[in-house]
């Protein structure tokens, strides 16, 4: 593989939405992906000193993906400018930007392939996103570009399938890059375990050095997790209707459509939301999720992350949050048995009665 047809590509932000859609997409075109190593103290270090400290750590941790890149030779690295992936729907200012923010801070002899999606303008949507992508490579073929979003869209919709059905993230990659769909048995979970919906942005956590590896902490504490990832659009759109709100914000379904359907489900014993310290759209629908919370009588946990988060304090929130889970579920099912208990003995009762009439 000539070094003309490889391309970079950072394991965050947009990595947990569409690198499955790249992966297919660009191989498809004969294309190699290098893709960045996963996120280290290193990483966080080097993102972190060449950006402002008011800066959220998603952006941090992508600055530092980047600089590995660069330290890796890579020639053409790939920086999406995702502005809006619906009418009227747009992304963070930050996420928008992204190009101009590696071309000012990241400096080595590389190219920027920024292509722009900004489905609220015209002459700006996919296909010209696709275009702008693989121009630097000398594609220009229409219909080869057509050919190879359509590969896209099969490992990415293996992926989602794949991630509807349990598989874990790095499980449903895996399987969607070889072109399988792996779907496990689903196993009864006894009476007594916990469901958590863990509502949050895929790169909050999926990578684990940010999320200090959140799922296997909470497997280890026999709860049962659920994420965005699980739900169907239809699912994620009718959690946007169950809070009353509308949608503005890219991404939002993840967050707000998560919450709102996990919060009407009967199946889940407590909400887990995490968000990145500084993030202003975050904030915004995760206040809104707290009061609504409130509506459904359902438990709430917030954590706020960033490179500072210290992991034992982290850790401490979430056993003492999950051991009041537990108590809960311990109370309601005892009450449950009471109750039924109580039912049986009146229907006993009435049962007797009606045999010593009839003697």
């Amino acid at each position: 593989m000539t070094e003309e047809k490889k391309i970079g590509i950072a394991r965050a932000l947009s990595y947990y939405n569409y690198f499955p859609y790249y992966w297919g997409f660009f191989n498809h075109l004969g294309i190699d992906i290098v893709l960045s190593s996963p996120t280290t103290k290193k990483t966080l270090s080097e993102g972190s000193a060449l950006v402002v400290t008011e800066t959220c750590l998603p952006i941090k941790v992508f600055v530092g993906h980047i600089v590995e890149l660069v330290n890796k030779g890579v020639k053409k690295i790939f920086v999406p400018s995702i502005q809006s992936i619906a009418p009227k729907i747009y992304n963070c200012s930050k996420i928008r930007g992204l190009p101009d923010l590696i071309r000012n801070v990241v400096k080595g002899d590389f190219e920027i392939i920024e292509a722009t999606l900004d489905k609220s303008e015209k002459n700006l949507g996919l296909y010209e996103f696709l275009k702008q992508a693989v121009k630097p490579f000398g594609i220009t073929d229409e219909k080869l570009i057509k050919e190879a979003s359509r590969a896209g869209f099969v490992v990415q919709n293996n992926f989602r399938v794949m991630m509807q059905q349990g598989l874990s993230f790095e499980e449903a990659l895996k399987n969607a890059k070889e072109g399988k769909v792996v779907i496990s048995p689903k196993t009864e979970d006894s009476q007594g375990v916990i469901h958590v919906a863990l509502v949050a942005h895929g790169y909050n956590i999926y990578d684990k050095k940010a999320s200090m590896d959140i799922f296997k902490k909470l497997k280890n504490m026999g709860v049962v997790v659920h994420s965005a990832y699980q739900l169907t659009d239809e699912e994620l759109a009718s959690g946007i209707c169950a809070l009353d709100t509308t949608t503005y914000w890219a991404n939002q379904l993840e967050v707000t459509g998560c919450a709102g359907h996990y919060l009407k489900s009967d199946k889940i014993d407590g909400i887990i939301t995490i968000t990145a310290f500084g993030c202003g759209p975050d904030s915004l629908m995760i206040e809104d999720i707290k009061r609504k919370a409130k509506n459904f009588q359902k438990p709430l946990l917030h954590l706020s992350i960033d490179e500072h988060t210290g992991e034992a304090g982290f850790v401490t929130r979430l056993e003492a949050f999950c051991d009041m889970l537990f108590r809960n579920k311990r109370v309601k099912i005892t009450r449950q048995l009471d109750s039924d208990i109580q039912e049986d003995t009146k229907t006993i009762e009435k049962l007797n009665n009606i045999l010593s009439i009839r003697r």
